[in-house]
């Protein structure tokens, strides 16, 4: 099971996609429950993986280290805007399975959105990251809106030779922002998505597989038969948020919304949670088996209605359709050895990627 411990709901940043910290009486900015009731609950479960997340987690540096020097049996991750970095001694640093750094693409779009500076403050964590020997999966973990440009932005990030992967979600949730999200899937995204299939394919071809996370994650899922988690994500059913008071939801996100609520680290078990599970229209899609349902909070808010909530489902069918158009020539150079299948599969744990932008 992955367990997203919040260490705080305080941010250092005002992205324009959250605008900053949760409210204090909502995610308290300070853990507020003893370090040993998370230890316990965590060693009730051998397959344990801990996730660090916020608000920015190392502003509360001082209860990872905490978490990390009591807990030695969990794989390890964290999400972080990277721009306190170095509150972490590099040791800690090594342990970690995978680290997800924000960053939205190039250095404009990425200062437009999250702060001038942002950019170049990751670059500069992630290059420190690899100079004090981190080996484990260091992903890029983009915003998608409408100053993006996804062929270029993951490109970019791809050819910096820094990252091992590249995910993004679509900032489709709860946005007002969007000047005209039509216009954008249409003409930006969608053909950009079909130009980058394309890339990936041809590199496939020549021995290389890049690391786009949605697309290694649906072409195995389609190769295999394997069908994706539902929700990708594992949220409600392997995967939970332990917020600073202790409360324990089914989705990160999910910090205002009743339906969430899973249980409380001071109650329950791992075993206890609550568990949920997707309904129409998406148990009654045939494409439920390659994009998972897509996102839990999604799925329950439909703050964009139904229309808009199938805007993004399609937007979702065609990166889904063009895959599966591309498996004959995958499944060709597996079977001439030219990759092998292990380079595509792909998270090999619950690192927190959602898989389905």
């Amino acid at each position: 099971m992955l367990y997203i411990v919040y260490t705080t709901g305080q941010c250092n940043l005002q992205c324009t996609y959250c605008g900053g910290s949760f409210p204090k009486h909502v995610v308290p900015w300070r853990v507020k429950y003893p370090l040993k009731s998370l230890v316990k609950f965590i060693y009730e479960d051998p397959e344990a993986i801990i996730a660090f997340y916020g608000g920015e987690p190392l502003i509360n540096q001082k209860f990872i280290r905490k978490v990390m020097d009591s807990i030695d049996c969990a794989k390890l991750a964290i999400q972080t805007n990277a721009t306190l970095i170095h509150r972490l001694d590099e040791k800690y640093w090594r342990r970690f399975d995978a680290v997800l750094l924000s960053i939205d693409g190039v250095k404009d779009v990425t200062d437009y959105y999250r702060g001038k500076g942002v950019y170049d403050a990751v670059i500069r964590a992630a290059r420190w990251l690899r100079r004090i020997g981190f080996e484990g999966d260091l992903l890029a973990r983009m915003t998608v809106s409408e100053e993006s440009d996804i062929y270029r932005d993951v490109m970019h990030l791809l050819s910096l030779g820094i990252f091992d992967h590249v995910h993004w979600q679509l900032d489709v949730i709860w946005s007002n922002r969007w000047r005209n999200f039509d216009y954008w899937l249409h003409s930006s995204y969608m053909p950009g998505i079909t130009r980058l299939v394309k890339h990936w394919i041809s590199e496939i071809e020549n021995g290389k597989v890049l690391g786009i996370v949605p697309f290694k994650a649906i072409t195995y899922a389609i190769i295999t038969g394997s069908p994706l988690e539902k929700p990708p994500c594992g949220a409600g059913s392997s995967a939970y948020a332990i917020l600073t008071d202790g409360r324990i939801l089914a989705c990160p996100i999910a910090v205002y919304e009743s339906w969430a609520y899973a249980g409380h680290l001071l109650k329950d078990t791992p075993k206890t949670l609550k568990k949920y599970s997707l309904g129409p229209p998406c148990t009654e899609c045939q494409y439920l088996n390659y994009c998972g349902g897509r996102c839990l909070y999604a799925h329950m808010e439909r703050l964009w209605g139904e229309y808009g909530f199938r805007k993004v489902c399609n937007a979702t069918k065609h990166l889904i359709d063009l895959l599966k158009g591309s498996c004959g020539r995958v499944s060709r150079m597996l079977k001439s050895k030219i990759i092998f299948l292990e380079d595509i599969k792909y998270p090999l744990f619950n690192n927190t990627v959602e898989i389905i932008p």
